[in-house]
């Protein structure tokens, strides 16, 4: 047999084919008039595949790689990304607006806040809204309210916290922003709980700054889960994240929409008699203080502690993000009542000194250009170990704030002032509202969405594949993170591992981006004939599968029972890719290291699918127009997420996956929702406002669509299936597109069923073989 390299193999034109195709089978099929050829070892055009070991896992480990390296280069790259104007603090407002814009949305604190309006006083007759006094200020249990409804039943977001209020007019209006773990009234030195010298709410009390201390939503986990469900250890941050996410908000965005409330207030209260705002905070509290003075200008000065350092490590930290403060390991502990189901990848620790410095320095040259170098003070207390609102923090602190009165001691509030504060029921209502109002806006999306698609028309297949282009390119960049193309070329190796008496099997590896490949398995059936061309179905397996689990003929899984292997017995070639979704935590972890990139799972995905259905289509046995997809489980969830993006898939089939997507994500009334389990991997921003599992299957019309859904699956109840299949049937027969998508329900448990789906296979592969 003659030897074809690569380049030859791929750029031959179709009257060489024909003339090899003449003499020989280059695939090891007996043609009439020629000597059986012999089952080749390594598919022709491609070269020998020498690769070892567990593959699935070193897909996973070599994404991994590309991130880490990846966030290296954006770091070098960021300063590209703005183009700041130092002519005057006006030019440099207008120059830096988009960025803060873009900040604003990546947190989540994009509602209109409510009109300013002072904060009311928390108490009865028994139990007063005065908590402590000195001669100095008085402290009051407060709540100022700071979004309005979402709907008609459901109530404004309110802060919750502690005012400190200055018996003479103040120097200073300041917010105080405890860590996560701490109570407003440990920094106001109501009770005890941290040393003296970090009350530091106190402390400007005391140098006659008026203050106000919100509640910060702590990292326990009392009340994270459904009762009489189940609890999870999730921190209570990390359950309000997950839900909130889906809306594009965030647990941050929230609590800084809770800061700026109360900054308007005392902008309100300036309208007597100018008073400098500024914000300070420690841990948690710094990421806030630090957010809040990024989006807004009318905050003078900002005091972060615990928390300004380099963030290409983002990723190791818990998954609410960015908390720093006394180190602190990972999510609460699991136990019989708080059973497992938070993010366990993730850890606090102080900031490390040299870390601080180098982002220190980073920053000073933006002050630099803006002539206010001074504006910029790093103070290091107990050599980088001391307490937040050292004397000197405090002190630079309240000059920047205009006031040069000498810093007072600490001082102490006496018993008899001072009364016990349960501070349990306020947390409550606060996570409550939270909740509530995540809730809510998950109740909007429908609507939300029926606005976002409004320019999508569907009076013709030909206008509704015309019109939905943006659609497709705002999901994939906004929604699922796009990479550029593929960087290398394809590179196939390949290896034969199955010689069946009608089809034989080779692992293919591919190249796609430095350190990421596409690897699976072909089944070639062996009874092609020619330069006869065959419809190719890709087989993906679910959540910790590999090829093998579909294509292997000596391996009857329960879920996909050989699916791959029985189509390539009925004639069809088959591709069973790995997809990343293995390896537990160690895949997730590519949408911790992926996110700050703005990058997720599905970006790779779509990457390693494009490059594979480029290499398939190349096969001289391979029709490139009959490439289907079939899926299960993960594999179903990529069946209405990569086919509607890309074209070259004519058809797709979602198993076991189909389902109203806000519901399972964000659902707190279900045992089937994604809320109580490890699934964090499956939290995309924004989605419930773009597309359900609706929208993503009508992108892949005109080309059929089918779902196949067992009765007795788990993961999600019929009536979630058909409510969101039914929007689906009645998009396609609108469109006039009523034979090209159906729905199978069947006796049986989460699986692949096989038999209406392999005749929607035939049907619209136009297969002329039946099933037996």
């Amino acid at each position: 047999m003659p030897t074809i390299n690569r380049r030859q193999f791929l750029g031959r034109s179709a009257l060489a084919s024909a003339a090899i195709g003449l003499t020989e089978n280059l695939w090891g099929q007996s043609v009439e008039g020629a000597h059986p050829a012999p089952v080749e070892s390594v598919l022709p055009g491609t070269s020998a595949l020498s690769a070892e070991g567990d593959m699935a896992a070193q897909m996973v480990e070599g994404i991994h790689r590309f991130l880490l390296h990846r966030t290296e280069e954006a770091a070098r790259e960021r300063p590209s990304l703005w183009n700041r104007d130092y002519a005057s603090p006006a030019a440099y407002e207008r120059s830096i607006s988009p960025s803060r814009e873009r900040f604003r949305r990546i947190i989540g604190a994009v509602d209109e806040r409510v009109p300013p309006q002072a904060p009311d006083l928390i108490g009865t007759l028994s139990e007063p809204a005065l908590i402590a006094k000195t001669s100095a200020y008085n402290i009051f249990t407060v709540r100022w309210s700071v979004l309005a409804p979402v709907t008609a039943d459901f109530g404004s977001l309110e802060a919750e916290g502690l005012l400190l209020q200055p018996s003479a007019e103040p120097v200073a209006r300041v917010v105080a922003i405890p860590d996560a773990d701490w109570t407003p009234e440990m920094v106001a030195g109501v009770v005890p709980g941290i040393p003296p010298a970090a009350q530091f709410a106190k402390r400007l009390a005391e140098n006659n700054c008026e203050v106000i201390v919100p509640l910060i939503i702590n990292r326990e986990d009392a009340f994270s889960g459904i009762p009489g469900i189940r609890m999870t250890n999730q921190p209570h941050r990390e359950w309000i994240y997950r839900m909130a996410y889906e809306v594009g908000r965030h647990i941050i965005g929230f609590e800084v929409q809770k800061i700026l409330a109360a900054v308007d207030w005392f902008v309100r209260e300036n309208t007597r008699r100018s008073v400098p705002v500024g914000v300070m905070g420690y841990g948690e509290g710094g990421l806030l203080a630090l957010y809040s003075a990024a989006l807004d200008s009318r905050i003078s000065a900002t005091l972060v502690s615990g928390y300004f350092q380099e963030r290409e490590e983002v990723w190791k930290e818990p998954i609410y993000r960015d908390v720093w403060g006394l180190e602190i390991t990972g999510p609460p502990e699991a136990t019989k009542e708080h059973q497992q189901g938070a993010c366990p990848n993730g850890r606090l620790v102080s900031p490390p000194l040299d870390s601080v410095k180098r982002e220190f320095d980073r920053a000073r040259p933006f002050f630099r250009g803006l002539r206010a170098e001074g504006g910029l003070q790093l103070v290091v207390s107990g050599e980088a170990h001391g307490l937040p609102g050292s004397d000197g923090a405090l002190r630079l602190f309240l000059r920047s704030l205009g006031s040069d009165i000498e810093l007072l001691p600490a001082g102490s509030l006496s018993r008899a002032d001072r009364r016990d504060y349960d501070s349990t029921a306020r947390l409550r209502r606060q996570f409550d509202q939270l909740v509530g109002f995540s809730q809510a806006l998950i109740r909007k999306a429908p609507d939300r969405r029926k606005q976002f698609w409004a320019k999508a028309d569907a009076s013709s297949p030909e206008r509704w594949k015309e019109t939905t282009k943006f659609y497709r390119d705002y999901l994939w960049e906004e929604v699922l993170g796009r990479l550029p193309a593929a960087s290398l070329p394809p590179n196939p190796r390949t290896r034969l591992i199955f010689d069946e008496p009608t089809f034989k099997g080779y692992e293919v590896m591919l190249d796609v981006w430095p350190d990421v490949f596409d690897y699976g398995i072909i089944l070639i059936p062996k009874n092609l004939k020619g330069l006869e061309r065959r419809p190719v179905v890709v087989c993906q397996h679910g959540l910790e599968g590999t090829p093998r689990d579909v294509a292997d003929p000596k391996i009857d899984n329960e879920f996909y029972h050989r699916f791959a292997v029985r189509l390539a017995e009925a004639g069809f070639v088959t591709y069973a890719p790995q997809n990343p979704c293995i390896g537990h935590d160690n895949f997730r972890l590519i949408q911790r290291l992926g996110h700050p990139l703005k990058l997720a799972l599905y970006s790779f995905i779509l990457g390693q699918h494009e490059q594979m259905l480029n290499w398939l289509a190349s096969l001289p046995f391979v029709d490139p127009e009959r490439i289907a997809y079939y899926g299960l489980s993960y594999g179903g969830r990529t069946a209405v997420r990569v086919p509607p993006l890309l074209s070259r898939y004519c058809l797709s089939i979602c198993a076991a996956d189909f389902v109203e997507s806000d519901w399972r994500t964000t659902n707190v009334v279900s045992s089937q929702t994604y809320l109580l389990g490890p699934s964090y991997d499956a939290i995309e921003f924004d989605a419930c406002n773009v597309a359900n599992y609706s929208e993503m299957a009508n992108l892949i019309a005109p080309r059929p669509f089918m779902v196949e859904r067992g009765h007795n699956d788990s993961v999600s109840p019929d009536e979630w299936v058909a409510h969101e299949y039914a929007k689906v049937r009645r998009f396609y027969d609108l469109i006039g597109l009523h034979d090209k998508t159906e729905i199978e329900f069947f006796n049986g448990p989460h699986t692949i069923h096989g038999l209406k789906s392999f005749e929607f296979l035939r049907q619209h592969l136009s297969w002329p073989e039946r099933f037996t």
